[in-house]
C-alpha cells in the first residue's frame, strides 16, 4: 500500500511543477494550482524530496524508478522559480538603469532569505475618503499614509494611485493591500481607487472614474500630504489596462508613469483573440465591458481603452510585468505595446517572468514579487525624483 501512495503522490507533486514550465490548462483550479507552484513552490518542494527519499529507501524495481522519476521532475519544476528568479535578478539593475536612469531600490532584486523568512512591512495609515463625480456618482479613494506621521504638509510625497483588476466586473481597492503597506514604507502615498463595474457600467466609465479621483487628489494634495505634480498609475490585470488607458490618454504631466502588471493594452487585439470556452469566458466579459465588437460607435470606446492605439513619444515611462504561462491575460499582450513603446522611444522596460501565471503577485515575498518590487522601486524612484517645472 505505501508503494501506491507514495507513486501517486509523487505524481501529483509532478504535474503541479509543470505549471511553472507549461500553461495552465482553462479551469480556474488549475490557475490557482498554477499560483501555488510558482510562488510558494520553494516550500513545496520538500515533498517530492521526501517522497523520493522514502522511495528509494522502501521500494525496489520499477517502482522506485517511477517515484523516483516522478520526484525529481517534481523538484527541478518546483524549484525552477526560485532558481530563474535567482538568475534573472543580476541582470535587472543595468537594464532597469538603462531604460529610467538612476533608482535607489532598499532591497536587493532577490534574497532567498525572504522565500522562508518573509519581510515584515510597517503598517500604515489607511483613511477612506469619499467625494462625489460631477455627475454626482459616489467614489471612494482609500489612502495609505505612514502610521503617525506628522509631518505631511510639509514634505509632501509622489502619490501612486491603485487601480484594481477583476476583469472589469468584479473586484475591488482592498486587493492586495500588503503592496500598498510595502509602498508607503518606501516613501510612496498610495491612493486605491474604486471604479464603476462591467456590465452596468461599461468603458469610458472605468477612465471617467479614475479621472475624477486624480482630480480629487490633486484639488485635496495639502490634506493628504501629496505632490499633486508627481503621480504614478499601478494596475493589475483590468487595472493595468485602464492605467496605460488613462495614462497615455489624459496627456497630464502630473502622471509621471505608468505600472501595469499582467494586463492587455489592445483593446481590438483583445477582442480578437478572445473566446467563450477559456476560463473567464473572455469573449463575455470583453461584451459586458465594451458592449460588443469594435465596430460602428463603438470603434472609438475601443481606441481610447487601448494604450496601444494611443501611445505617443511622450507618453508616460512604463514598466509592464507579465509571466510567460498567464493562464488568463496572455503575455503577447505585453510584448506588443514594449515593441510599440519601443518603436516610439518611449522609457520602459518590459520585466518578463518564465514561470509566472496571472496575480503572481499574490505572495509578496515570493520569486516573481521580488523581482518585481525591485523593478516597481526602481522605477517610482527614477521617475518622481524631483517636481517638474
Amino acid at each position: 500500500m505505501a508503494k501506491y501512495v507514495l507513486l501517486i503522490l509523487a505524481a501529483i507533486s509532478a504535474a503541479l511543477s509543470l505549471l511553472t514550465l507549461v500553461r495552465a490548462p482553462d479551469w480556474i483550479f488549475a490557475w490557482k494550482a498554477a499560483i501555488l507552484s510558482g510562488e510558494y513552490g520553494h516550500w513545496l518542494v520538500a515533498l517530492p524530496i521526501v517522497l523520493g527519499a522514502a522511495a528509494f529507501a522502501g521500494t525496489t524495481g520499477n517502482w522506485r524508478a517511477a517515484i523516483v522519476a516522478l520526484s525529481v521532475i517534481a523538484v527541478i519544476g518546483l524549484a525552477r522559480p526560485a532558481f530563474e528568479a535567482w538568475r534573472l535578478a543580476p541582470q535587472l539593475p543595468a537594464a532597469l538603469r538603462l531604460a529610467f536612469g538612476a533608482g535607489r531600490p532598499a532591497d536587493p532584486a532577490f534574497a532567498w532569505g525572504r522565500l522562508y523568512g518573509g519581510s515584515a512591512q510597517p503598517q500604515a495609515a489607511v483613511t477612506t475618503e469619499v467625494f462625489a463625480r460631477p455627475d454626482g456618482q459616489e467614489l471612494r479613494v482609500d489612502l495609505y499614509r505612514p502610521a503617525g506621521a506628522k509631518d505631511a504638509v510639509e514634505r509632501p510625497r509622489p502619490c501612486v494611485v491603485v487601480i484594481h483588476g477583476g476583469g472589469w466586473d468584479g473586484g475591488d481597492r482592498k486587493q492586495l493591500p500588503e503592496w500598498n503597506h510595502w509602498l508607503v514604507a518606501r516613501g510612496y502615498t498610495v491612493a486605491a481607487v474604486s471604479y464603476r463595474l462591467a456590465p452596468k457600467w461599461q468603458w469610458p466609465a472605468q477612465r471617467d472614474d479614475v479621472l475624477s479621483a486624480i482630480a480629487w487628489l490633486k484639488a485635496h494634495a495639502g490634506a493628504c500630504g501629496i505632490d499633486p505634480t508627481r503621480l504614478v498609475l499601478l494596475g493589475r490585470s483590468a487595472g493595468g489596462q485602464i492605467a496605460s488607458a488613462v495614462g497615455y490618454g489624459a496627456h497630464d504631466p502630473a502622471i509621471r508613469g505608468v505600472i501595469a502588471l499582467y494586463a492587455p493594452h489592445d483593446m481590438p487585439f483583445v477582442w480578437s483573440v478572445s473566446r467563450e470556452d477559456d476560463v473567464l469566458n473572455s469573449l463575455n466579459l470583453m461584451r459586458q465591458y465594451m458592449g460588443g465588437p469594435p465596430v460602428g460607435s463603438r470603434r472609438v470606446n475601443y481606441e481610447t481603452a487601448s494604450a496601444q492605439a494611443m501611445a505617443r513619444a511622450d507618453s508616460p515611462p512604463t514598466l509592464l510585468v507579465h509571466g510567460v504561462p498567464d493562464t488568463l491575460s496572455w503575455v503577447r499582450h505585453s510584448e506588443r505595446l514594449s515593441a510599440r513603446l519601443q518603436e516610439l522611444k518611449v522609457p520602459h522596460y518590459f520585466l518578463c517572468l518564465p514561470w509566472a501565471t496571472h496575480a503572481f503577485d499574490f505572495n509578496l515575498d515570493g520569486p516573481g514579487s521580488q523581482l518585481t518590487g525591485f523593478a516597481m522601486e526602481w522605477f517610482l524612484d527614477s521617475v518622481t525624483k524631483e517636481p517638474r517645472d
